[in-house]
């Protein structure tokens, strides 16, 4: 049984080592990636990249992160979301001293929130620090690893402050039309890129056992509000979501008008927590895990 296995993975190989074979032709010579009826059809990416197998194509964006953390051991995570854009406390005083020096007012003014915001980054530095030295605490099945978006800014930190604590922490990115990494900080093994915003949004659920939000922009939000829809319609179990930085989210969500309006119930404020400290908002986590 075990030679039929090995020949049938080695005949797999072979299809796949033909295929690169065949990709490597094309691009010293330039031509087109052609279709080939008699290339098998999981190892030929023109049939599977059509708009007709988008179906199989979300399957596949499923089911490898899915395999993966559960290989490594992932059961459940703690999810940072925020702001791609906010730097490191040092990245932010260089920047500073650059601008001063070049006397560019739209520089300097620049540089400053710059500084401003990378407290951000370093609060959210500091609160994976403190979550994942707890959870190394804890028995294996029982860890909650740090899960962000796995590219700069905010996901940046989080992943660096599990980096810190020798921590293993998960990285969710998504292919955009511009360049984006993932961070240095992520394990390698626990890096997984998405096509699909939803793919993607569905694995930052499946392991969730609670939600931190720093302050962020249209993505941010995005995922903020995803998260609230989903537990407020029960779609999604009961998680503790915290909001990072309560001045910057009172005076951008103003939701007891929406209370006002009747648009949410006065229970649904409830779902949400405010914390301006990284050790604040572990404590908000840890009361419900």
């Amino acid at each position: 049984m075990k030679a039929t296995e090995d020949a049938s993975h080695a005949r797999l190989i072979d299809a796949w080592a033909d295929l690169q074979a065949h990709i490597q032709t094309h691009v010293n010579t330039g031509e087109p990636f052609a279709p080939d009826s008699q290339r098998l059809a999981f190892a030929d990416p023109e049939f599977l990249l059509r708009p007709e197998t988008r179906g199989i194509r979300f399957q596949l964006e499923l089911l490898k992160p899915e395999l993966g953390l559960q290989a490594a051991g992932v059961h459940g995570t703690i999810v940072v979301f925020g702001s791609a854009r906010f730097v490191a406390p040092q990245e932010a005083r260089q920047q500073l001293a650059q601008a001063r020096q070049s006397g560019d007012a739209q520089a300097l003014a620049q540089a400053e929130r710059a500084m401003r915001t990378s407290r951000y980054y370093a609060a959210a530095r500091e609160f994976a620090q403190i979550a994942a030295r707890r959870n190394l605490a804890r028995p294996a099945a029982e860890r909650l690893t740090i899960c962000t978006g796995g590219g700069p800014g905010i996901m940046e930190a989080a992943n660096r402050g599990a980096h810190d604590a020798g921590a293993p922490s998960v990285g969710l990115g998504i292919a955009l039309p511009h360049e984006q990494r993932f961070n240095p900080y992520v394990s390698p093994h626990l890096a997984f890129e998405f096509h699909y915003f939803a793919l993607r949004k569905m694995h930052f659920m499946m392991r969730a056992r609670a939600l931190v939000v720093f302050p962020g922009g249209f993505g941010t939000l995005d995922e903020l509000f995803s998260t609230l829809t989903l537990v407020q319609t029960g779609k999604a179990g009961p998680v503790p979501i915290v909001l990072f930085g309560s001045d910057y989210w009172r005076r951008l969500l103003n939701l007891d008008l929406l209370v006002e309006e009747g648009a949410i119930s006065p229970e649904d404020l409830r779902l949400l927590t405010h914390a301006d400290t990284p050790q604040a908002a572990w404590d908000a986590i840890a009361l419900l895990n």
